[in-house]
């Protein structure tokens, strides 16, 4: 049976200054991963997103609420965080926008990486990339029912259409065991990954999909019974140091 990978993940969308992406990034990959990752959380993926150059998404994950509080604690009241917090604080301008999610199935967790990550500095070993995220947004929970529609029914279109999910994972509405950094709650999400070589093979699955008859007369009308508003799609380029591309 599958190990499930990160079954607690959160899916962190911080607003930056102008201009100081870069310099977050370039602090965040030298010095919060590995700090992060000695503590017991999992930098799943660092992004910029294309389409807002002062966004920075990243995906960290835990392997349950308990020790995510432990991690939290750990990271943040240690010698990493506290020798640089004000630093990556003067980048920022809002950095609580943040999904707390679970796989939403025993199927719906990510993957292992391919590959080991790049030391700080070294130049990435794979080709560049572009990671599509999509987050559903329902008036009612995502529940069993649908994580089993979206693996029977949803997955085998998108994957027709070029845009296989690597993980789908749906709100988490665990209390926040590290209260310090809020989430957002009560709002019901469902949320997928897939991977793309660069932004024309997601044009490219975005218009296969629109012009799939069996989205736009069965898949479709179904999803959108639940959505309780537009779906958002973020279109993010990850950093050279993210293993999630």
């Amino acid at each position: 049976m599958r190990v499930l990978r990160c079954p607690v993940v959160e899916l962190r969308q911080y607003t930056l200054r102008p201009g100081q992406r870069d310099a977050l990034i370039g602090l965040f990959d030298r010095e919060f991963v590995e700090s992060q990752e000695a503590v017991g959380a999992t930098v799943l993926g660092q992004f910029r997103d294309l389409d807002d150059p002062d966004r920075f998404v990243w995906l960290r994950g835990f392997e349950d609420m308990p020790r995510r509080a432990e991690a939290l604690e750990s990271f943040y009241g240690g010698p990493v965080w506290q020798a640089h917090r004000d630093e990556a604080n003067a980048t920022m301008a809002d950095s609580d926008d943040v999904l707390l999610l679970r796989p939403a199935s025993a199927r719906g967790g990510f993957p292992a990486p391919v590959g080991a990550r790049p030391a700080p500095g070294e130049p990435a070993p794979w080709p560049p990339s572009l990671v599509l995220a999509t987050i559903w947004y329902g008036h009612v929970p995502f529940d069993t029912a649908f994580a089993e529609f979206f693996q029977q029914c949803v997955r085998p279109v998108l994957a027709e259409t070029g845009g296989e999910p690597v993980a789908y994972l749906q709100s988490e509405h665990a209390p926040n065991t590290f209260p310090a950094l809020p989430v957002r709650v009560d709002e019901e999400v469902f949320v997928w990954f897939a991977r793309f070589t660069d932004e024309a093979h997601v044009d490219h699955h975005l218009n296969r999909l629109q012009r799939s008859e069996r989205w736009r007369e069965e898949i479709l009308p179904a999803l959108s019974e639940r959505w309780a508003k537009a779906p958002q799609r973020l279109r993010l380029v990850p950093t050279e140091r993210s293993i999630l591309r």
